[in-house]
């Protein structure tokens, strides 16, 4: 094989991806202080802590530009008596710049690769928050936007299996 068949079959390179983060925002945030409400109880607390995310996407009416919207609601109790200690609530957003990325991939690019560029600002607000709310700072896990997309995925397939009428 010479070299300029070698060339000729060669695949053509993709086209570059460009992402570029123009802005962040918190849209809502929210903390409650449920112990600090009831009024202090003594007694032995073992926070239990649930970290509950959805993820929005859409297209702005400037060319290549999205927004995405990253939704985190922590929720802590008590393993001792069930009793909520606090609740955070936070709709953290950002407005990306995207070229390079073929239709067919864009929803996954926006609900995976855009979430994964914002979690650790919304990591450390939650931190911030918690600790000023008067409870240790709370370091969530990281999160697995990829993991999160598929589960997300399968729900619906699901879900249109059992909205199909019987014959």
């Amino acid at each position: 094989m010479t070299e300029a068949n070698g060339a000729a079959a060669a695949p053509q390179p993709a086209a570059q991806v460009k992402m570029q983060v123009l802005g962040q925002f918190v849209r809502d945030l929210s903390f409650e202080n449920a112990v600090a409400q009831r009024g202090m109880q003594g007694g032995d607390v073992q926070p239990d802590t649930q970290v509950a995310v959805s993820l929005d996407a859409r297209k702005r009416s400037t060319d290549n530009q999205f927004e995405v919207i990253t939704k985190f609601r922590v929720t802590s109790k008590n393993k001792a008596n069930d009793e909520v200690l606090f609740v955070v609530e936070l709709d953290y957003g950002g407005i990306f710049h995207i070229e390079g990325v073929p239709e067919d991939q864009m929803h996954p690019f926006l609900l995976i690769e855009c979430p994964r560029m914002l979690f650790p600002y919304v990591r450390r607000i939650i931190s911030d928050v918690t600790r000023d709310g008067g409870f240790p700072p709370l370091n969530i896990d990281t999160v697995d936007f990829l993991a999160l997309y598929r589960a997300e995925l399968a729900r619906r397939a699901e879900e249109q299996k059992t909205d199909k009428p019987v014959s």
